[in-house]
């Protein structure tokens, strides 16, 4: 069965024609079923969400009838009953609500790990499968209104996902839709930086100032407030025409001042490693462990392109590239995937809601370099090894065109 909430309810056997539930009263207990669908809904919450805060004297025996009225329309074991209230067997991707709060977390962590074309695909999926104002036909019941609106901003918020997404896309000119949600939200900062990013990414500056302009009398006349330190940095930088232009770059390894003399048993030893996807170079301080690692760049791996440019999205790069990360400088505590993070070139998308929830570190870099060719160099290790090691045991698992090297006092 597939259930549809993003709209009016309905619902229908998979690939035929939707089944009549029954009035208001069995379709807003179905719809708190689906909102929790394969969970205890327990009795009072059907009741309170039915009625309010003043249920009638027979509330118990109303909600009983209004479930058999369910189980007569639909697979009678779909609904089951639990001693203290109901579940709804059924797996929440059937549900509409719960597969578009699934693509767009899926979106969301493609966005954030720069893969913008599979984004903007998963996002376009997900805000697909609305068909109109969430729970439309219930709208009366107490519990409808706060659901709604909670999944309107959630909509809201993908929407300007896909925008993000779509800034990154070449040929994409988003300008007049974002437009469109500039006027519908007038008072929301984001969308309102994506159209000064669009229209500058289109050689409209002087638009996306007079963009930034009226919005920021529009929030001195209604809430006497300044725009954003984000907008107002965004602002800034379009004035100055330094809003960055080109594919991303990953951080090469540091050029080196002198020659490089010796150390031909090690090279020629790390040469026949080429293979391996997980090599350390062990060695006390001091011994040139990062320096044999930068050599062994052009000698033994001559796969890699120190100065390579991360591919596009939307492309499939045929060279591997290598990405070097400092982690010297790194104090642990969870910063060890940001800090590869921020030598791939990746971030946070600007402007994100402060209510929308990051994804993890580590799960944005798998999910960046899961279709990558790459030898990333994580250098000075020794003091962030606790971390280190599980994240490079995540990442070769997980990315198979992945090679790690790292210098470290002791094995990675």
């Amino acid at each position: 069965m597939e259930f549809g909430i993003l709209g009016p309810l309905v619902v229908r056997p998979s690939g035929g024609e939707p089944v009549a539930v029954g009035g208001p009263r069995p379709r807003a207990v179905l719809a708190m079923l689906l909102l929790d669908a394969g969970r205890l809904v327990s009795l009072e919450r059907l009741i309170d969400g039915q009625y309010g805060d003043r249920p009638p004297a027979g509330a118990v025996n109303a909600v009983q009838a209004q479930i058999s009225r369910l189980r007569r329309a639909l697979p009678a074991e779909l609904i089951e009953f639990h001693g203290a209230g109901y579940r709804l067997a059924v797996d929440r991707d059937d549900v509409d609500a719960h597969r578009f709060d699934r693509l767009t977390r899926e979106g969301r962590g493609l966005l954030a790990a720069g893969r913008a074309a599979e984004a903007a695909a998963v996002l376009r999926e997900g805000l697909g499968l609305w068909r109109g104002p969430a729970f439309a036909d219930v709208a009366d019941a107490p519990f409808a209104a706060p659901q709604a609106l909670r999944l309107e901003e959630s909509r809201l918020a993908a929407a300007e996902d896909l925008f993000e997404a779509e800034l990154s896309l070449p040929d994409a000119r988003p300008a007049a839709a974002l437009r469109e949600l500039v006027t519908a939200h007038p008072l929301r900062e984001r969308p309102r930086g994506l159209l000064m990013r669009a229209l500058d990414a289109a050689g409209r500056q002087a638009e996306a100032l007079a963009v930034y302009e009226e919005g920021r009398r529009l929030l001195a006349r209604e809430l006497g407030a300044d725009p954003s330190p984000e907008l107002a940095a965004l602002h800034l930088e379009i004035l100055r025409g330094e809003r960055p232009q080109g594919p991303r770059s990953w951080s090469a390894p540091p050029s080196q001042l002198t020659s490089f003399v010796g150390r031909e048993p090690e090279l020629a030893h790390l040469a026949g490693l080429r293979d391996a996807r997980l090599i350390t170079i062990v060695g006390p301080g001091g011994t040139g462990k990062t320096r044999l690692a930068i050599e062994s760049l052009a000698h033994c791996f001559p796969w890699a392109k120190p100065s390579n440019h991360a591919p596009r999205p939307h492309q499939t790069p045929s060279t591997r590239g290598v990405c070097f990360v400092d982690l010297g400088v790194v104090e642990g505590g969870g910063r060890v995937a940001e800090a590869v993070l921020a030598a791939l070139g990746l971030r946070e998308p600007a402007l994100r809601p402060l209510t929308t929830a990051g994804p993890d570190p580590v799960e944005r870099l798998v999910a960046a370099l899961a279709g990558q060719r790459l030898l990333l160099v994580l250098d000075n290790c020794e003091h962030v090894v606790t971390e280190a090691a599980p994240l490079a045991r995540r990442l070769l698992a997980d990315c198979a065109g992945l090679t790690i090297l790292a210098t470290s006092r002791e094995p990675v």
